[in-house]
């Protein structure tokens, strides 16, 4: 198998313009990264398959692609926004009548780094650093000439090197923006790193008038609230900007969500149909994202189809409940959500939430009919929740801040390609380095979770080989969600999909 076009890592190290204060604000006790053998290794030993000569870079070359990385598919909504930017700038000229540029003429780079995910759970597994040296190597394939081809003994070394890198993860902007950031500038070269904390927060608060009280409802992985990212950064603008009124913020660790939507067997399989031993989702038992059996009327799950697994045939007799889609992992946290801000002191009225998770902008149109099912709830003649909501709450979606962020950086450094083609763009995917004899894999090929976080930093192996996307490694599924959520990025994949196979 052989792509046609030089298969660069879509990795567009977004690191927001005041991705310096994050990792400080979350107090995170993290190694220097002088400590971290993953730098040493991509700088200094060039037996090894991660070191890059970085005094051979092209760096500021407009003719190469533009990076972007996750940790799974959810930063395809991030792609799909800068693929769509023009559609919001669509004949704007520059004065004297020429043309402005635009992502037409760009060549993308995506990584989904598949096998490591999700990132959101390194934190409370007590695997930080961990993370961050998943997100260096999430940069060095972006930075790097190799890749992969399925069922290929050794790399291939034709991948083009990126001109800047879009971080399109919210739990890896938190704890690895800063880290990523330094690295690049021990690299010696220039190269514009942004992520999605900083611009979703300024869009959220975009939402406010500048005297306007309210809520603000972040739902985002466990990791990046725990890391604090936004709320830290929504307090800090709040300030620098000049809103006066009295915002509150209300945190959701959507526990669940973005597994869902990346079919994590722990958290979704939908080939069951009844119970069993390793769902991690929320529960009837679980101390930390409890089902409340008060409030079931409230979250008005859909068992149909399976979406729900029960022990019993009867779902009012439920000892055992499992979540077993996204939508009913959305039902769960958005309920979760307005019965933390009802049962507040003098909360103020949601008015906006935040997707602090790239993956949560799938399932908007669900997170959009919770909210109106709770704003019209009743209960005894009165109206439940409605007190506590704006008639008209924001759904605020970072990746259209990032769009307007790097668009201002490529053409204020002059970096758009005039002659690219945004047809060319790669896509990638981490799989299970089934050749690396340390490596562990379930019945599925995945990596059982005990495993995946139960690894060690500072071990340097292959852990994983990242190849091509490919109708073997996502399912029929996850393209058709694909398909009607991000049509214009699924055309560029489905592109990539068809030279695969030669059609």
């Amino acid at each position: 198998m052989k792509i046609s076009r030089i298969p660069v890592c879509f990795c567009l190290f977004l690191l927001l313009a005041s991705c310096k204060n994050k990792p400080q604000e979350t107090s995170l006790a993290l190694a220097s990264e002088d400590e971290r053998p993953i730098v040493n290794t991509i700088l200094t030993q060039p037996e090894s398959f991660y070191f890059i000569d970085f005094k051979e870079y092209p760096q500021m070359d407009r003719s190469l692609p533009i990076g972007v990385f996750d940790s799974g598919t959810g930063g395809l909504t991030v792609l799909d926004a800068l693929v769509r930017f023009d559609q919001h700038h669509n004949g704007t000229k520059a004065e004297g009548g020429d043309q402005l540029p635009d992502f037409n003429s760009e060549k993308f780079i995506y990584l989904a780094d598949q096998a490591n995910m999700p990132y959101g759970n390194y934190s409370s597994e007590g695997k930080t650093e961990l993370l961050v040296e998943h997100v260096l190597k999430d940069a060095q394939f972006l930075l790097s000439d190799r890749y992969y081809e399925e069922g290929a003994q050794g790399p291939l070394k034709e991948k083009q090197p990126v001109k800047s890198i879009v971080i399109a993860c919210n739990t890896a902007t938190a704890y690895g923006a800063e880290i990523l950031e330094d690295f690049i500038q021990k690299t010696g070269i220039e190269l514009k790193v942004i992520g999605v904390i900083d611009a979703g927060a300024r869009g959220t608060l975009a939402s406010f008038g500048k005297e306007e009280s309210g809520s603000i409802g972040v739902m985002a992985t466990v990791g990046t609230i725990s890391s604090k990212g936004y709320e830290n950064t929504l307090l800090r603008l709040k300030e620098e900007l000049g809103y006066t009124g009295e915002i509150q913020i209300f945190n959701q660790g959507g526990h669940g969500i973005a597994e869902a939507v990346d079919e994590e067997p722990d958290f979704i399989n939908t080939e069951l149909t009844a119970v069993r031993d390793n769902y991690r989702g929320p529960s009837f038992e679980s101390e930390d994202f409890p089902i409340d059996r008060t409030l079931m009327d409230i979250y008005n799950f859909d068992f149909d189809h399976g979406k729900m697994l029960c022990d019993s045939d009867s779902t009012d007799d439920c000892q055992v409940l499992q979540l077993n889609a996204p939508e009913n992992y959305v039902r769960y946290h958005v309920v979760s959500l307005l019965e933390k801000i009802r049962t507040a002191k003098d909360p103020q009225p949601l008015k906006a939430i935040v997707l602090g998770c790239t993956h949560y902008p799938y399932l908007t149109e669900e997170i959009r009919g919770v909210l109106a099912e709770l704003y019209d709830y009743q209960a005894g003649g009165d109206y439940v929740y409605r007190p506590f909501m704006a008639a008209d709450i924001a759904i605020v979606d970072p990746a259209v801040n990032v769009a307007e962020e790097l668009y201002q950086y490529m053409k204020e450094k002059q970096l758009f390609n005039p002659e690219g083609d945004i047809r060319e763009s790669e896509f990638y995917i981490s799989v299970p380095n089934t050749a690396n004899p340390q490596v562990k894999t379930d019945a599925q090929g995945r990596f059982p979770y005990d495993y995946k976080y139960g690894r060690t930093d500072g071990e340097i192996q292959e852990y994983v080989r990242v190849v091509p996307f490919s109708r073997n490694n996502i399912s029929e599924d996850t393209y058709e969600r694909f398909r009607i959520s991000i049509p214009e990025t699924y055309e560029l994949i489905e592109g990539q999909l068809q030279d695969l196979t030669g059609l």
